[in-house]
């Protein structure tokens, strides 16, 4: 359906251009491995932090929208990682990994040929994939900004 495809391109645009800020990729490229688990004077969270709480926020978003048996986590320690820093390279790759191969998983919702983005889901109370898209999009881009924030503070941005 024509229609359909003009507004998934445009969620497809929320989702993955910068629009009027900075991709999350942009903002995470380059950063200094030292400076991920480091909260700035007067913020409560560090740069590890955010990516981590994009990640888990993203993941449940997306399951949320897939199975109606999922259950979310609870608010809010379940969205916010305890730790700081990120364990190791490895722990920080997995985390942007992740984010982009939900993100990938969401858009292919978005794009699939029976895909009704404004169907209610059964499970919500009027939640259904245009909602969650916009929401994904609305919240990653809020926390990008405070990552390129955190960097900035820390002398570590462009």
């Amino acid at each position: 359906m024509q229609k359909n495809k003009a507004i998934t391109d445009s969620l497809k645009a929320l989702l993955l251009k910068a629009n009027a800020h900075v991709t999350f990729a942009d903002a995470v490229k380059g950063l200094p491995a030292e400076l991920r688990g480091v909260t700035p004077p007067g913020l409560p969270y560090s740069i590890w932090q955010l990516v981590e709480h994009i990640r888990i926020t993203q993941e449940d978003i997306l399951e949320f929208s897939r199975d109606a048996s999922y259950v979310s986590p609870s608010w809010p320690e379940g969205y916010w990682p305890k730790e700081t820093a990120p364990e190791n390279e490895a722990a920080w790759k997995h985390s942007l990994a992740q984010i982009r191969e939900d993100l990938a998983t969401f858009i292919a919702l978005l794009e699939a040929p029976d895909a009704d983005l404004f169907a209610p889901f059964p499970h919500g109370e009027g939640q259904h994939l245009f909602r969650e898209a916009v929401l994904i999009a609305d919240h990653t881009s809020y926390h990008t900004g405070e990552i390129v924030a955190v960097r900035r503070m820390l002398g570590a941005w462009k």
